[in-house]
């Protein structure tokens, strides 16, 4: 692997460039890190890579070698300029210029599986941290056709998304990236893996998407409005946390559907399995 860190240095004089901070941009300088990356989201050539917010390229370059094609989608328009002149020879290279919160992923997926044989397609980002879990929401909630979604992310949320429901990072958010994926932690990054160094440590995670899910619910919408809740008064009980919200009608009905499924009373949301979410969303519904 080159050294990127001069490769970085050299684009970014060339292209008089420096990172934006309203944009959350940090430019990836360590060359074990983006090997991880690499090796972890494993692509190959039957696959078709979507980057988000690919920057100054510096993954794209190595994602060009390994996959049949890659879409960019990048929102700054200075970097636009950098990526269409370092891969404009490349017909497996394509770029957007968009907001990833705005792209319509599903028919982009579906023109591109209807015109070639790709195989699978994969998501791979370093993703600015003020937006990383609206993106990740998005990409899990639009039932794309994905294989996996492979992202550099802060590390205090990274723990939060793989955390086993249950365990003591246990967030809403962790309870919806397991109905979707089963996740894992790929690499721990450090602030001087970057240029500028962000304030925090960072981490790569990979979620490879459920073709089903993990459990059984009349309506994930209502279960998912439940958690979130919960989750909303995390301090109290869930009985109290539910009933504040006006989830349950009063404590009467909600301690009742506890007795029912065998969860004591002063139970809190964190300590709860998804299938227990469940368990509440369709004893509610009933």
């Amino acid at each position: 692997m080159d050294n990127i860190l001069e490769e970085t240095k050299f684009i970014m004089k060339k292209y008089h460039i420096r990172a934006n901070k309203s944009l959350g941009q940090n430019f990836l300088i360590d060359d074990k890190v983006v090997e991880g990356i690499i090796n972890g989201s494993d692509v190959n050539k039957d696959d078709l890579v979507i980057e988000i917010g690919p920057g100054l390229g510096t993954l794209t370059k190595y994602l060009l070698e390994k996959a049949k094609k890659v879409i960019c989608v990048e929102l700054d328009n200075k970097m636009i300029n950098i990526l269409e002149d370092r891969f404009k020879l490349y017909d497996s290279f394509e770029l957007l210029h968009n907001d990833i919160l705005k792209v319509d992923l599903n028919s982009i997926i579906k023109k591109e599986k209807e015109q070639s044989d790709i195989k699978q397609v994969k998501i791979v980002a370093n993703l600015p941290y003020y937006i990383t879990t609206p993106i990740i929401m998005k990409l899990l909630e639009d039932k794309l056709d994905l294989d996996s979604i492979t992202v550099m992310i802060q590390k205090e949320v990274a723990d939060r998304l793989i955390a086993t429901p249950g365990d003591k990072d246990t967030g809403a958010i962790t309870y919806s990236v397991y109905y979707y994926a089963t996740s894992k932690s790929l690499l721990e990054v450090p602030k001087d893996s970057f240029i500028p160094e962000p304030e925090v440590t960072s981490e790569v995670i990979k979620l490879e998407i459920r073709k089903e899910p993990p459990v059984e619910v009349k309506n994930k919408e209502v279960m998912f409005r439940i958690i979130k809740s919960a989750f909303m008064q995390r301090r109290k009980t869930l009985l109290n946390a539910l009933t504040n919200t006006k989830v349950f009608l009063n404590k009467e009905e909600g301690v009742k559907i506890l007795n029912k499924l065998n969860l004591p009373e002063d139970v809190r949301a964190e300590k709860l399995t998804l299938q227990a979410f469940a368990d509440i969303t369709n004893e509610f519904i009933n």
